[in-house]
């Protein structure tokens, strides 16, 4: 006899907690299964353990730069022991927050590894062998995804010296001369946290620029300040081949030029992206279609082509990250109410044009909408405003003064396209962009907004006034 519920969420990261726990405030009995730990890889092992590290890699870095604050501070040195502790703690401190949060919503957890069976129908089985019968009228998919490994053999991710991202968060040993695969988000931030404690870093990108997901001349800012760190940057060059040694690893780059050139590194981390989890948790059998990159195909609700079947987060189309995986399993939550006849919700298919995007390293990188060179692609013609750090006051005071705020604006209509910023702070400031955007805000009512001073949320303020010629601080 199947255990019966009315929805049965199958992964507990941040799309997968949240979706059980809408419902169950939607009055639907639910149940949650999760493999390894409730809270998923983001909060175990992705978002906020690297966030912890990264902090301490921040205070690390301000500490060196004592003396710039009238301060002085001796004898300093990082303990690598203690910052992966305080980094797991952290992480284990929020794993039993979202437990709490389960049961206090009276969401019933299975642990162990799920597969649907037949439609409506989910076996659970648990570490040691047993199996449990679920049953439910719908089922949402939130399983998540796992780092990319390199195509060679021979550059499997072992743990010891290639590392994927969750080696890299407990090392047992410095890295003295670290190589990152990969300038995305991932590679990006654990190369701006190996460098603050001391490790010689180079990152290798196969297209032309790093962050190339972000606009254009963030990426240039951002290339030319993890330099002046000391990090070497190898863009339009790719890993020609990879031997793994008990010395070290032997790498050979492939350059612009075409020839390729070999260097050892103590230690590799392989940041190339994400493949869903969709394997082996019965999703064939049942004819679930993916797309060409194997991510589950969606409506904007998270209704996937076979009925009662849901699906949010990584294992559908992007961008992966874990506030859009979250605020797809409210809306498909509400969905599936709505369905079982709940006429008090209103759910909205998701806009993903208004996701913003954060990247921790230092500086810091935040963007929500179009990209200048995407606005264009578009066929919009665009005003573009641009306000430097330099010429805010509260940069400056912070010992700040690197980065800048880009807007992009419709010229003919006025609707805010998209923001994008670099420098201390902004992945809190772009909240402020994502709210207008929501709004379907224009350049007036920023122009007519009022930010306290000093902040340096005032650099957005000046970056409007600047694509309308209006900037009063430059």
């Amino acid at each position: 006899m199947s255990d019966q519920y009315d929805v049965i969420v199958l992964g507990s990261g941040p799309g997968g907690y949240v979706a059980a726990i809408r419902a169950a405030q939607l009055g639907l009995k639910t149940a949650i299964v999760e493999r390894e730990l409730l809270g998923g890889i983001c909060l175990n092992w992705g978002c906020i353990p690297t966030k912890a590290l990264l902090r301490s890699a921040e205070v690390f870095h301000q500490m060196q730069h004592a003396k710039d604050y009238g301060l002085a501070a001796d004898n300093i040195r990082a303990d690598l022991d203690a910052l992966v502790k305080r980094s797991r703690g952290v992480a284990s401190q929020l794993n039993k927050g979202v437990t709490g949060l389960l049961k206090k919503n009276k969401v019933t957890a299975y642990m162990g590894l799920g597969a649907l069976t037949a439609p409506g129908k989910l076996s659970v089985t648990a570490e040691d062998g047993k199996k449990t019968e679920l049953a439910a009228k719908h089922i949402v998919i939130a399983t998540g995804a796992r780092a990319r490994e390199l195509p060679a053999a021979s550059g499997k991710a072992d743990g010891k010296r290639i590392w994927t991202y969750r080696h890299a968060l407990t090392p047992t040993e410095l890295p003295t001369k670290l190589l990152v695969i990969g300038s995305g988000a991932i590679g990006i931030e654990f190369a701006s946290f190996y460098n603050d404690l001391g490790s010689d870093v180079t990152v290798v990108e196969m297209v032309d620029r790093i962050v190339p997901a972000e606009d254009a001349d963030v990426s240039a800012f951002l290339e030319k300040a993890v330099k002046k760190q000391g990090i070497k940057v190898l863009t339009s060059s790719a890993v020609d081949s990879i031997e793994n040694g008990k010395a070290g690893v032997k790498v050979g780059i492939k350059g612009k030029d075409g020839n390729v050139v070999s260097d050892t590194y103590s230690h590799v981390i392989v940041a190339i992206g994400i493949v869903p989890n969709v394997e082996n948790i019965g999703l064939e059998a049942l004819g679930v279609e993916p797309d060409q990159r194997f991510n589950i195909k969606t409506d904007g609700f998270g209704r996937t082509n076979v009925k009662g079947v849901w699906a949010i987060g990584d294992v559908v189309e992007g961008p992966w990250l874990a506030h859009k995986a979250s605020h797809e399993g409210v809306t498909t939550a509400e969905a599936i109410a709505q369905e079982l006849g709940n006429t008090d919700v209103h759910p909205h298919a998701l806009d993903r044009r208004n996701i913003p995007g954060c990247t921790y390293c230092h500086p810091q990188i935040a963007s929500v909408g179009l990209s200048e060179a995407k606005a264009k692609e578009a066929g919009y013609t665009v005003k573009v405003g641009n306000f430097p750090f330099i010429g805010n006051g509260k940069a400056i005071a912070l010992g700040e003064p690197e980065g800048f705020v880009k807007t992009v604006f419709d010229a003919k209509t006025g609707e805010l396209l998209g923001a994008h910023m670099i420098g201390a702070e902004v992945t809190e400031m772009i909240q402020g962009f994502v709210v207008g955007k929501t709004l379907e805000t224009t350049e007036a009512e920023l122009m007519q907004t009022i930010f306290a001073h000093p902040t340096i949320s005032e650099a957005m303020h000046e970056s409007v006034l600047a694509a309308y010629g209006r900037a009063i601080h430059i």
